[in-house]
């Protein structure tokens, strides 16, 4: 439940999913930590969420996840729950 918005592992969060409203424009986002360097969240209250950590799905696979290798089956599955054709601004036409 809110303010705990993403995608958890437990107390930690693997994917930040966000949404933004200003002057009649919607802008969204996530941020799926793949293999990213999670001492960087040392320093800092992630997401302002005292208390919680954040992982990765290389952490919690323990083998090493890149974008590369979630990118397709992440857009396959994005089209089917949203029943929508993705786009690609590299795409001709």
């Amino acid at each position: 439940p809110p303010p705990c918005t993403g995608v958890w592992m437990g107390d930690s969060k693997l994917c930040a999913i966000g949404v933004h409203c200003r002057n009649h424009i919607t802008s969204h986002g996530l941020a799926l930590n793949c293999c990213t360097d999670l001492s960087w969240f040392e320093h800092i209250v992630p997401c302002g969420l005292e208390g919680k950590g954040v992982t990765s799905l290389s952490h919690e696979l323990g083998q090493h996840v890149t974008v590369s290798h979630v990118l397709q089956p992440f857009l396959d599955s994005f089209q089917e729950v949203f029943d929508c054709a993705l786009v690609s601004s590299e795409d001709p036409g």
